[in-house]
């Protein structure tokens, strides 16, 4: 699940049908890897969005 994260993360472009055939083979559904790519790719969404307005974190 991490590794098809990060890739989806750092090289989305690269990203085959090949690359879900891991996840089916530790027991993830297609619902599951549906999720753990919608995640995957809001966390993504929101990140650039926050660095794109600027958007510093509060610190404590």
């Amino acid at each position: 699940m991490l590794v098809y994260a990060l890739k989806l993360t750092r090289t989305p472009s690269t990203m085959a049908e090949t690359d879900l055939m891991p996840l089916r083979e530790v027991g993830f559904d297609d619902r599951a890897i549906h999720d753990i790519c919608a995640i995957a790719a809001y966390y993504g969404f929101v990140n650039r969005i926050a660095d794109g307005l600027g958007v510093e974190l509060e610190n404590g």
